[in-house]
């Protein structure tokens, strides 16, 4: 059963609130450039985070593991609100081997047809294998690097058969590892805890004090790219910095690129879209705050801005996906805070996926936009087959159908197939849902089998199935 909180944490809640308060204000635009915004939103989500962890949320031995399925049924599993998505298992982060309970980013890895998921937690990164009947099998752990402290922002991508990991941790650097040493865990072995160093092919310590807000790879080539690499007047500016992989053993700097500053998250491919100025070029797709930055990176050393677009209402331009990455014509955006601080389309406080022209990469056009029907806050979006798979913090994983997009860039056509709350705490809300830090960090739903791993924030990891038609 979940903690209540006593007087001293919900005085806890009260100085964190103040601190919202301060960017609320959508009339208040600080300089992005400078890193004020990205500083204060920081701290306003530590002030949440350390708020939770006082009233006791990120004890998930307080929750309850499910180890055998549990349909939806009447729009609840268990104690979670569903619609055409059965629970399969449930996991808490203390099973999956956190000692601090606090998830993040998840990945996934397809070998020899076996799935297995990788689960960003504060304290490292759990391995498990995603079995055929969707339960979830705890392989073992890569710590966070020694000398380095635990820090919830643990973002982490795989490259072929490489996870790259990177974390906000002063001193952490980027963990390159060798995920085929999981294929050789034993069962007496089980769960493993690999050496933060040893067991690595290598650390890359080129980033200054070793910090990085997230990873991006371009599946496709060997290399990977750190994103928001702390600090800003860094001779990086926190932009793009390029990691050549083709030795993984001997990382090295391919280079960088700085013009449009802090770069939050990015989507890197090979370009096969209609802009035909750009045809086998190497494009990153860059979610830089108040701007979707356009880039070509086909010579690491010398990258360019393609274009650099910004939109009414935006707060945070966080993160988006390429609609498909055959035909690369159209992207959803996802801003942060357009719902919190009530800019633009997100003054209702209802979820916001931004419809993206991107078929001229000289001049891309916001196009529509979809909102969701209960009240949060946007988080991570992946996209397959035209289904976007959505982790809205206290809304959990929506599915959306977004394939009608080509017919009606408008956004009218897009409908939602499936959704699975992982957070009853704030159903009973105000529009069903809070504008809050839990919940949903990130979901996968990338694999062939149909099984969705969701990490969650406070919880551990769920798996889920789509049960529609």
């Amino acid at each position: 059963m979940h903690l209540q909180a006593n007087l001293s944490t919900l005085l806890v809640f009260a100085a964190a609130a103040l601190a919202l308060e301060t960017i609320r204000d959508p009339a208040v635009n600080p300089e992005y450039a400078s890193g004020e915004v990205h500083e204060r939103l920081m701290k306003l989500k530590n002030g949440r985070y350390n708020a939770r962890l006082q009233a006791g949320e990120y004890k998930s031995s307080q929750y309850q593991n499910v180890t055998e399925p549990v349909a939806c049924v009447d729009g609840y599993a268990n104690e979670y609100k569903c619609n055409n998505l059965d629970l399969l298992y449930f996991a808490t982060h203390e099973d999956l081997g956190s000692a601090t309970g606090r998830g993040s980013s998840s990945w996934g890895w397809v070998k020899d047809g076996k799935e297995y998921i990788i689960i960003a937690q504060a304290d490292g990164a759990a391995f498990a294998e995603v079995t055929s009947d969707g339960k979830l099998d705890y392989l073992g752990r890569l710590p966070n690097t020694a000398g380095s402290q635990p820090a919830i922002w643990r973002e982490l991508r795989v490259l072929k058969d490489l996870l790259i990991v990177g974390s906000e941790a002063v001193n952490h650097h980027v963990q390159i590892f060798d995920l085929n040493k999981i294929l050789a865990i034993t069962e007496s072995e089980k769960p493993k805890t690999f050496d933060s160093v040893a067991d690595l092919e290598s650390l890359f310590k080129e980033l200054p004090v070793g910090r990085t807000h997230n990873i991006v790879v371009n599946p496709a080539l060997d290399y990977a790219v750190s994103v928001g690499a702390q600090p800003r007047n860094s001779t990086f500016a926190s932009g793009l910095v390029f990691i050549d992989l083709a030795d993984p053993k001997n990382p090295v700097l391919a280079g960088y690129q700085a013009e449009d500053g802090y770069v939050h998250d990015a989507q890197c491919l090979l370009y096969k879209g209609p802009d035909s100025r750009y045809e086998g070029a190497d494009v990153c797709y860059g979610y830089n705050e108040d701007t979707l930055t356009i880039y070509d990176v086909t010579d690491k050393a010398n990258a360019t801005i393609i274009s650099r677009t910004s939109y009414e209402g935006a707060a945070y331009t966080h993160q988006g996906w390429l609609l498909d990455t055959e035909n690369q014509e159209y992207l959803l955006l996802d801003d942060e805070y357009d719902e919190y601080d009530g800019t633009g389309a997100g003054e209702a406080g209802f979820p916001v996926t931004y419809i993206w022209d991107v078929k001229d990469l000289q001049k891309p056009t916001l196009t529509g936009y979809y909102q969701g029907p209960t009240q949060g806050i946007d988080h991570n979006q992946y996209i397959k087959n035209g289904w976007s798979y959505q982790s809205n913090y206290g809304n959990g994983l929506r599915i959306l159908d977004v394939s009608s997009i080509p017919q009606d860039p408008t956004g009218k056509g897009i409908k939602e197939l499936a959704f699975f709350d992982v957070y009853p705490e704030d159903d009973n809300d105000e529009g069903g849902g809070s504008h809050d830090f839990v919940g949903s960090w990130s979901s996968y739903g990338l694999f062939d089998s149909g099984h969705i791993v969701i990490n969650t924030i406070e919880r551990g990891a769920f798996v889920v199935k789509y049960t529609g038609n």
